[in-house]
């Protein structure tokens, strides 16, 4: 990341905690408010992240920073007969078993507290991990990757649904605007929290995307990484696999 974004600036918490707190505070909105400010073209996005999942068999799936859960819920589309939904915020957590109790997916997916940069999990569990709209949230990029690697099966698939930067005239433009600006103004009539979408979109254009978050992959250890930026580059699903040991 360019520099360290944090929801608080005047606090001297851990980014960590701070991301806590803020989910926690706006989790009876957060739903409402990203359809607004995606105008719904997030769902399209998890419907495109659950087709490249399909693409393999998959027994066990871990969606990380899984918010109120709406892609581990679309994950139940897929052969996975175990899903995790993990979050750090259990106010975002409490709405996500209640969408998953009432589609009855209690079953299916388990939805923990837990610390995407020290899980708990043994090596080689899953088939698939997912994240969302996460990955800028860590307080320590590298770690929560090597976290998701270790955790992966050898040919284990990671797919990454996250925020990015249009770079083509007027797109680019337009995006400056629209987050700079229009988002925050907008969120604000709804939430309570004021700075807690002023720092999802400074988060956002901080964050490392394309080709250099793809460089950030390899590094690590993943192979056949790719990229495909969304809706004129505003997102890109980032996929990667874990070699055969």
């Amino acid at each position: 990341m360019k520099k360290k974004v944090t929801p608080y600036a005047d606090s001297k918490a851990s980014k960590k905690k701070q991301v806590t707190r803020m989910f926690d505070a706006i989790s009876g909105e957060y739903d409402l408010l990203n359809r607004i400010i995606s105008l719904g073209i997030d769902v399209h996005w998890r419907k495109k992240v659950v087709r490249m999942a399909q693409q393999k068999p998959i027994d066990t799936a871990l969606d990380i920073a899984t918010g109120t859960g709406d892609l581990a819920i679309a994950l139940s589309q897929t052969s996975a007969q175990k899903i995790v939904g993990l979050d750090i915020s259990p106010g975002m957590l409490a709405l996500g078993k209640e969408k998953i109790k009432k589609k009855e997916l209690e079953n299916t997916i388990e939805m923990v507290i837990g610390d995407s940069e020290a899980l708990v999990y043994e090596t080689n569990t899953f088939d698939l991990v997912t994240v969302a709209f996460g990955v800028r949230n860590f307080e320590n990029l590298e770690k929560g990757l090597k976290e998701i690697y270790r955790v992966l099966k050898p040919e284990g698939t990671l797919l990454i649904l996250e925020t990015s930067v249009p770079t083509a005239f007027p797109f680019k433009q337009f995006y400056q605007f629209y987050t700079g600006w229009l988002m925050p103004n907008a969120a604000r009539l709804i939430s309570k929290d004021k700075a807690a979408y002023h720092y999802l979109a400074e988060s956002a254009a901080h964050f490392p995307y394309g080709s250099a978050f793809n460089n950030i992959l390899t590094k690590i250890g993943f192979i056949r990484v790719a990229s495909a930026p969304q809706t004129f580059g505003v997102a890109t699903i980032y996929c990667g696999t874990k070699p055969k040991t």
